[in-house]
């Protein structure tokens, strides 16, 4: 039962701390609509998330106005597309490849549009180990797939603890990235490459329904820095574990509220109820920030020293109190700094506080990874392409996902603006000494010895 108190601290959280869900994504197979045929593929693509996603939103609204908790974006994700469109590739160029999976792409906008969706996700390829002729033509042809599209979100998944890196695959990411960037430097918010991606996150842009997920499941990300951020200006003395305690109990909370809200839209839905993702999700908005938690804990600014300790606290926490409030915990789980979406990020980052090197660092202990950082548009596709073999190096070794969605536009120190909850951020400066020739050496860096323990 609930206390009167709880009651009442749950409101407070609605009213006054902007608590929401901050996504709810349903996942849908699209391994039935594969074919000899990409015109036929693409038909059974649109038909099938029509049938299956076609009250996603309006559902989602009557929750909404049930519970008067706010909802914030609604969202699709699909098998990774290199796998659908695979067989019709069967005898064909690798250009007329690369047109099939741009039909592929535009026949998920189509289905996005009409669904009235705010992201489709799984314009995907899983590459640790190598590629496939469906996998080549989809990493060919997702610089003008997303130049074409608006609510089409892609990723690439080029290294897992298991397998290890392939190297291949990041040379190329880093030359997508680049040519993304130059058609238009916005998309690259739609595009991110992971090490050990899941296969039930519900965030953008690196959702997909991966391959044991069944025909539909409903996957929830919850939100609410800001309400932790509040909570903890009212315990100022508090020692450090009595702060890793009261973020238990705020993470709780905000968990059971998702909870509910994915339960109840997966039952309306007729799908199976998957996940709960418990990563705290910034957003522009003045105090919904992860920076200003770690402010909040006395941290004077974020990026100082000390920062990355009082992130590894904040995520530890957040984990033992959500996986109290659910058995079904997944996605990615822990704290986003998406330098953007963040606006006490973005101001640490004018500041000089948070520099590139201390945002890698800074991922060894949270979600995701470098995450929509701005770099200078003139950088080369190698330094992309090695900042993603750093990033993967680090998923890898600490068997966690992370993962690269940065962006190439304007020079150092230029305020970039990129809209709506994807915020500003201004540009940051990147070393300009060469990994050219590192990352050119190609081939598979091999996995850690840990990566095979049974």
């Amino acid at each position: 039962m609930l206390e009167r108190e709880e009651i009442l601290e749950t409101l407070r959280m609605l009213l006054e701390e902007r608590l929401d869900i901050r996504t709810v994504t349903l996942g849908v197979s699209l391994k039935d609509c594969a074919s000899r045929d990409i015109d036929e593929t693409c038909s059974l693509i649109e038909e099938k998330l029509l049938s299956v996603g076609s009250r996603l939103v309006s559902e989602a609204q009557a929750l909404e106005e049930k519970y008067g908790i706010a909802i914030v974006n609604r969202r699709v994700a699909v098998t990774p597309l290199a796998s659908v469109i695979s067989p019709a590739l069967r005898g064909v160029s690798r250009e007329e490849g690369r047109e099939a999976a741009v039909r592929g792409a535009l026949a998920l906008e189509r289905a996005a549009a009409k669904l009235e969706v705010d992201f489709i996700g799984g314009f995907s390829a899983l590459v640790e180990k190598g590629f496939s002729r469906g996998e080549e033509a989809l990493v060919d042809a997702i610089p003008e797939a997303l130049s074409r599209t608006q609510r089409v979100c892609s990723s690439v998944n080029v290294a897992t603890t298991r397998a290890g890196i392939n190297m291949d695959a990041v040379l190329k990411m880093g030359e997508v990235v680049k040519r993304t960037s130059e058609l238009d430097y916005r998309s690259c918010a739609r595009l991110v490459t992971f090490a050990n991606a899941p296969g039930d996150n519900p965030f953008m842009a690196g959702a997909f329904h991966g391959e044991g997920e069944g025909e539909a499941a409903l996957n929830v990300g919850i939100s609410g820095p800001g309400v932790v951020r509040a909570v903890l200006e009212k315990h100022p003395e508090a020692s450090l574990g009595e702060v890793a305690e009261v973020i238990k109990r705020t993470a709780f909370k905000i968990t059971r509220v998702g909870e509910l809200i994915g339960r109840e839209l997966s039952r309306r839905l007729g799908v199976s109820f998957g996940i709960v993702d418990l990563s705290l999700a910034p957003t522009p908005f003045p105090g919904d920030s992860v920076a200003k938690i770690i402010e909040a804990m006395g941290v004077s600014r974020c990026g100082a020293p000390g920062t990355i300790a009082a992130l590894a606290l904040l995520v530890d926490a957040v984990k033992k109190g959500g996986t109290m409030a659910t058995s079904y915990v997944g996605g990615l789980s822990g704290a986003f700094i998406p330098v953007s979406e963040d606006a006490g990020m973005a101001e640490a980052a004018r500041e000089g506080a948070v520099t590139l090197d201390r945002l890698l660092a800074m991922t060894s202990v949270c979600s995701v990874g470098l995450d929509m950082v701005v770099l200078p548009a003139k950088t080369s596709a190698s330094t992309v392409s090695g900042l993603i073999a750093d990033e993967a190096a680090i998923g890898v070794m600490n068997n966690k996902t992370t993962g690269v969605r940065v962006i190439l536009a304007g020079r150092e120190g230029e305020r970039v603006e990129l809209g709506g909850l994807l915020g500003y951020a201004y540009v940051m400066p990147v070393s300009e000494h060469s990994c050219e020739a590192f990352v050119r050496r190609g081939g598979r860096i091999p996995s850690p010895i840990h990566g095979h323990r049974n």
